[in-house]
């Protein structure tokens, strides 16, 4: 198979690279060329997917047998790369996101959710981020999702919507944090409950599941997490505590404690977040199309290798927003334990 890959240098376009070499697969990549490069492994093809000759250039290369587009942001930019490419390959799979739905987070989710509506011409400033709602970039990836199907239609498009994915190279840092607090030993501030059910995927199954879409020529849109109910956030902590070796005991704090001391969620600490339907996103059509999962501790376990191999520091600006200071985390725990 012949594979072009938007991207293909950080976290999820790098785990698909590398998910299609180990396959087999000729694979050639198109992005900036600031990132690691994969050497004699791939074709890089050094552009800018926002120059329209760049993109044109990058077309005369192919043909390819699929693109995988893990670099659209913005509908009107994605139209014009997805219309360039459709006469050179033959299927299109987009890496969006679940937060195209316009319920997200708040309600449990399905693809027969409603989608936020963003025209697939869209410019960056369309959409607007609500507290707790729809998303600027929710109404972006949705645009974009709609500018891939308008360009190579419905029966060559896959749509693949992860929830939170972790694994090895995540430059975020929402595992990485919490490996490293635990490795450092102690008692932990936990947030919630340890029942509470959570449901990451692995970025491998998700590049795994991108490549399966593609042999076996499967169209649509897929929710692609974790079955409902495979692991909890005890679990996860607990798997860290083994994977790092540390001494570390959990103080669970609640919800609501958590929230009326300004925690902020999702970002403080890390894959917290106390809404109905962060967690219970169907899965049902990514598993019956081929979706296969890895135990979560799995996930954890590779992850601290990576951190401890590579000594991996992220620079990623959304890095910078992970994570609670030790003195509130100390001060939350301590009124907590008081109560």
């Amino acid at each position: 198979m012949r594979l072009l890959v938007l991207g293909g240098t950080w976290f999820v376009g790098h785990a698909i690279v590398t998910t299609a070499i180990d396959a087999g697969w000729e694979v050639t990549t198109f992005n900036r060329g600031t990132s690691d490069p994969f050497l004699e492994a791939v074709r890089p093809i050094k552009g800018d997917r926002t120059r329209l000759a760049d993109v044109a250039a990058l077309a005369s290369a192919g043909p390819w047998d699929a693109v995988v587009d893990t670099s659209g942001y913005v509908p009107r930019n994605t139209l014009d790369v997805a219309r360039t490419l459709s006469p050179v390959a033959g299927r299109y799979v987009f890496m969006s996101t679940v937060s195209v739905y316009r319920d997200w987070p708040i309600e449990p989710l399905s693809e027969r959710s409603e989608v936020l509506y963003c025209p697939p011409d869209a410019g960056p400033g369309y959409g607007t981020d609500t507290e707790d709602g729809p998303t600027q970039y929710g109404y972006q990836k949705a645009g974009c999702e709609a500018a891939a199907a308008a360009a190579f239609g419905a029966d060559r498009t896959t749509i693949l919507r992860p929830g939170v994915v972790l694994g090895p190279r995540e430059y975020v840092g929402r595992l990485p944090w919490w490996l490293r607090r635990v490795a450092a030993g102690g008692e932990v501030l936990a947030p919630g409950s340890p029942n509470r059910a959570i449901q990451p995927v692995d970025v491998r199954d998700l590049a795994a599941f991108a490549l399966h879409t593609i042999t076996g020529e499967t169209s649509g849109a897929f929710n692609v997490c974790a079955p409902m109910g495979s692991a909890t956030f005890g679990e996860l902590l607990t798997d860290c505590a083994h994977s790092t070796g540390a001494d570390s005991s959990f103080t669970w704090v609640p919800d609501d404690f958590l929230l009326s001391h300004g925690v902020r969620q999702w970002s403080e600490l890390p894959l917290w977040r106390t809404f109905d339907g962060v967690w219970r996103v169907d899965t049902a059509a990514a598993q019956a199309a081929g979706l296969r999962t890895r135990p979560l501790a799995l996930t954890v376990r590779d992850t601290w290798r990576w951190l401890v191999d590579s000594e991996q520091v992220s620079n990623h600006d959304r890095a910078a927003e992970i994570g609670i200071s030790l003195s509130l985390s100390l001060g939350c725990r301590s009124i907590a334990l008081a109560r």
